[in-house]
């Protein structure tokens, strides 16, 4: 006879949630949480600059499940079970109000992640669910009809075991020691590392929606760009890096990125070029600002095309030609990659096919059930990551408790 009914591995999102939905849907379930952090939802507390983006606000399954490079087709069964509004719902229930910015992000309306941490933790109490910190995972061994689950002080035995630790090394060797197979961890939603006259110090510039092309592969993106005192960011650099995760990993994150800072067309900046050299053929070029283009990103820009100094008519065509280079195809070299604020999100993991996404259980350790990072699944940046552990935990924790009841 096993202590409890279930144990979790992990006190992040996944976690918390696949916890209390369990003991939702079964209230007698004795539940106890394993965390081996002091604090539980650390990675809630600090998402969203500590606002908490909890979802975006995508409603159809199919658009939604457009924004994961590794998931998209698994995940498209379980959104049609849970998703954006299903997790919007369950906290206004609750009393947590939501709201949709312009971009789609969902927020609390209180700005403050202690507000999520603060609802959670009270469903944690109400439902008597257990919650052990500073108490790490260090074996979990499959037994005849139970798990065997070992801490620094403690062994302890289970019926079911949801596993949520997360993308830390320990809580993966562990996974590969039963023998699940694994795709190896690479950095997803990074920024790019680059130096180049175009852009140096120019730090906080950002322009509303430019196009990311990566040279010799099929990475292509837009949105807005930001430029920081080590290169560029923003969700259009996100984007890119999340959906080339493994290619740029690959490359050691030195390639070319070529930026079309306007999305225009090239015949578009032609047809600008010569209306300023027709009608304002003695006005300076630094003083002639292409649009959508910040004055400063601009003056270098021409700076680097040696058109700084000298009116429009003075210009030759080479020169006039590398201007418009800088604006439609400005070639930079990438030189290694940053960490997107403290979010730090990861391609790799348990693989999808090992899992039944019907039930979020292990297609060959019954009783073991996966969400969160350590899946193989990962979003661009704006609340899909998160949406992904509320829908899989929402799965995992009805499926356990309907198996336990059973």
């Amino acid at each position: 006879m096993a202590d409890l009914d279930l144990i979790v591995v992990g006190a992040g999102a996944a976690g918390v949630f696949g916890a209390i939905r369990c003991a939702e849907v079964n209230p007698s379930a004795k539940i106890l949480i394993l965390e081996k952090a002091k604090r539980p939802l650390e990675k809630v507390k600090i998402s969203g600059g500590g606002r908490c983006n909890v979802t975006h606000g995508i409603f159809d399954p199919r658009e939604l499940s457009k924004f994961y490079p590794r998931g998209q087709r698994e995940l498209l069964g379980p959104f049609n079970t849970f998703m954006t509004g299903d997790m919007m719902g369950w906290l206004g229930e609750r009393g947590v109000e939501t709201k949709i910015e312009d971009d789609g992000r969902v927020f609390p309306i209180s700005d403050d992640s202690q507000t999520i941490i603060d609802c959670f933790m009270k469903e944690l109490r109400d439902r008597k669910i257990e919650l052990r910190t500073s108490s790490g995972v260090t074996t979990i061994l499959p037994k005849d009809d139970h798990w065997e689950v070992t801490t620094s002080d403690a062994t302890l035995t289970t019926q079911k075991l949801f596993f949520t630790a997360g993308s830390s090394p320990a809580a993966w060797k562990m996974l590969q020691g039963l023998g699940l197979p694994m795709v190896d961890q690479v950095p997803s939603l990074f920024t790019f590392n680059i130096k180049s006259a175009v852009i140096d110090g120019l730090m906080g510039l950002s322009v509303p929606n430019a196009e990311i092309k990566i040279p010799g592969t099929k990475l292509n993106d837009h949105g807005p760009l930001l430029i920081t005192h080590w290169g560029l960011s923003g969700p259009a650099i996100l984007k890119t890096s999340a959906w080339g995760a493994r290619d740029l990993h690959e490359r050691n994150y030195r390639f070319d990125v070529i930026v079309n800072w306007t999305m225009d067309q090239e015949s578009t900046i032609d047809d600008w070029i010569s209306d300023q050299r027709t009608r304002f053929a003695t006005r300076s070029v630094a003083s002639t600002v292409y649009p959508e283009i910040p004055k400063r990103l601009w003056h270098q820009m021409v700076d680097d095309a040696g058109v700084h100094v000298g009116n429009w008519a003075d210009q030759n065509k080479r020169n006039l030609e590398h201007l418009k280079r800088n604006i439609i195809s400005c070639t930079l070299e990438v030189n290694g990659k940053s960490t997107f604020k403290e979010e730090f999100v990861t391609a790799g993991g348990v693989e999808l096919k090992a899992v039944n996404f019907k039930s979020m259980e292990s297609k060959d350790f019954p009783g073991l059930y996966l969400a969160g990072e350590v899946l193989n699944i990962d979003a661009v940046t704006g609340g899909f990551n998160f949406q992904a552990a509320w829908t899989c935990s929402w799965i995992a924790g009805t499926s356990i408790a309907n198996s336990l009841l059973d």
